[in-house]
């Protein structure tokens, strides 16, 4: 008999007979899955700047590409979410279409970091990474893909280097940081990140991943977990579960001085838009952008919403500026298979047509 909430007996138990079948074949799988990890595919280290390493990923075919593609990525988590794994990477995908891909790995900073600035980050580390591919490739300028915070250094790069930078990409890239549908910025605008960063130093990466995970705590604290249950008995689904996981708590803490550089400029600031972003001794401004540029965008980002990175046309100097809108979130747009089919073709059609 069905009561006011419709429950039904029979259903009841078919679906806890079926649960149990999950779980027991979930310890058979457990005991199957093999060690994962994220990066699928080869690469090779190239250019070195303490613990900053530049590699260049070594495709199945030799690049066609006549400029070279780097990939600078954010500081929070490590850059291999743009090469997961073989059936989930960007990169993969735009090796295939025959560009010449290299990522810049910021490395784990430890206690000897802890005065790092953003002119390191920015002139240091990529500006190095540049120089090194414009001295091996014999050009004036290569092709510069910024990927969330990574994207926000790459326009500061392109702003005070146009020079080297022949066409710019920017990925679910912050450029107004104080739209109100920012959750992470309303919280980090309330922030006393003198007594933060002056308290701890480097800033932890579990505290950094807390506050992530924060903004959609069912999702990310329950849901998810929920919902491993229903692919406990497909070996190849965990794995990839699990993948994504050593993945997300994999990160690295925060050189201290640096964070509190971006909190105050960026965040606080809100440098692109109203000025004041200062790297090293020289002022940000993004009217001496006037490269080429492509960006791009999450439909359903909820760390860096459309609202954020749309501003960027009325800020850059460029008259060759497209959008390319992806309906997927922060990280689908890396992993989902809509994504493998969408966004390395657009990239390289992108590119193509300024012949690079």
């Amino acid at each position: 008999m069905n009561g006011p909430l419709d429950f039904n007996a029979q259903a009841l138990a078919e679906e806890a007979a079926a649960l149990q079948k999950k779980l027991g074949a979930g310890l058979a799988t457990l005991r199957e899955v093999d060690d994962v990890d994220f990066g699928a595919t080869m690469r090779q280290e190239v250019w070195r700047d303490g613990k900053t390493v530049l590699y260049r990923f070594v495709g199945e075919k030799a690049p066609t590409a006549k400029v070279p593609l780097l990939i600078s990525y954010a500081l929070v988590n490590r850059p291999y979410m743009v090469d997961l794994q073989n059936d989930k990477s960007i990169v993969r995908n735009l090796l295939a279409h025959g560009e010449d891909v290299y990522i810049i790995d910021w490395g784990y900073p430890d206690r000897s970091d802890r005065f790092l600035t953003l002119e390191d980050y920015i002139d240091r580390f990529i500006g190095g990474a540049i120089d090194h591919l414009r001295d091996h490739h014999g050009l004036d300028a290569v092709n510069l893909l910024g990927i969330c915070q990574g994207g926000a250094f790459a326009l500061c790069y392109a702003a005070l280097h146009p020079d080297k930078v022949r066409n710019l990409i920017t990925m679910v890239t912050p450029v107004d940081f104080h739209t109100d549908d920012n959750m992470l910025s309303n919280w980090v605008r309330e922030l006393d990140v003198d007594l933060f960063v002056d308290t701890l130093g480097n800033v932890p990466a579990d505290t950094m991943n807390l506050c992530y995970l924060t903004l959609k705590p069912w999702r990310l604290f329950v849901q998810k977990y929920v919902g491993l249950v229903d692919i406990l008995d497909d070996k190849r689904a965990v794995e990839d579960f699990l993948r994504m996981e050593k993945w997300i708590f994999d990160s690295p803490d925060q050189a201290g001085e640096a964070f509190r550089q971006f909190v105050r400029q960026f965040y606080q600031g809100n440098g692109f838009v109203n000025g004041g972003i200062v790297i090293g001794e020289r002022e940000v401004h993004l009217g001496l952008v006037e490269m080429p540029v492509l960006n791009i965008f999450a439909e359903q980002d909820h760390l860096v919403p459309p609202s954020a990175s749309r501003p960027l046309r009325g800020l850059i100097g460029s008259q060759d500026y497209s959008e390319l809108s992806f309906r997927g979130g922060h990280i689908g747009i890396y992993v989902s298979s809509r994504a493998q089919k969408e966004v390395p073709g657009a990239i390289h059609e992108w590119l193509h047509a300024r012949n690079a």
